[in-house]
């Protein structure tokens, strides 16, 4: 945001910026005073995060534009189109919502993407259409289960050792699939290695059980973290 203020700065030397995040902004009674700025037309130019794309109306906003907008479908994880679909979505309804008429603009490094042609043309069931019949074809949710795996240590060699013990272990059956290891997107966090893998069943199956007797037959040093989630929300 730093660089995007830089470059306001230069464009619209006598425009007044304001700056919001939650990073930044962090109480209700600063969010409160940021959001009667804005109404009472003290600011020219908002720069903000994720923050301002839910549950705010700015009837004078004629324009916005989203920097990256394809960044949230980088890191393999399984629901990002559905995520940013959804966000542009929410921050492109910003501009215009009353009489004035509004315009947006994404940057993007692959306009041809499905995502970014849905919201060019205002056509939703586009996107979700294909979604779906991705997922059916991928077997993924809701047509399939899912269960998250993280290894985690302070040691790279004990959290990569237990992955890979974790993948040649792997069930084997039908309607069972595992993909990984692999180093998580966020590969070191708060000071552990981090490992994922990812357990794919059919909905007729009990993943919890498949999970629990995969687990079951291997044992790791006490420095190592096993973490699982059913129908992970996220893969990071």
């Amino acid at each position: 945001m730093e660089r995007i203020s830089e470059e306001i700065s230069v464009l619209f030397p006598k425009a007044k910026q304001l700056v919001v995040s939650g990073d930044l902004n962090a109480t209700a009674a600063q969010m409160a005073d940021l959001m009667r700025q804005i109404h009472d037309h003290e600011v020219d130019v908002i720069i903000g995060t994720q923050i301002l794309t839910k549950g705010h109306h700015f009837p004078d906003l004629t324009l916005v534009g989203v920097v990256d907008a394809d960044l949230g479908l980088i890191g393999g994880d399984l629901r990002a189109g559905e995520r940013t679909f959804q966000m542009l979505h929410q921050v492109s309804g910003r501009a215009g919502r009353a009489d004035k008429k509004g315009k947006v603009f994404l940057q993007t490094f692959d306009p041809e993407n499905q995502i970014m042609q849905a919201l060019k043309t205002g056509n939703a069931d586009r996107f979700f259409e294909a979604e779906i019949q991705a997922r059916e074809l991928l077997k993924m949710p809701p047509f399939g289960r899912l269960a998250g795996i993280v290894v985690s240590s302070p040691s790279q060699e004990y959290a990569q050792k237990a992955a890979s013990l974790l993948g040649r272990c792997a069930p084997q059956a039908d309607g069972v699939r595992v993909l990984g290891p692999t180093p998580a997107v966020l590969s070191l966090l708060r000071g552990k290695y981090r490992y994922r893998l990812l357990l794919q069943t059919g909905r007729q199956i009990k993943i919890q059980e498949v999970l629990r007797r995969w687990l079951s037959q291997v044992s790791f040093p006490s420095s190592v973290r096993i973490q699982t989630d059913i129908d992970p929300y996220s893969f990071f």
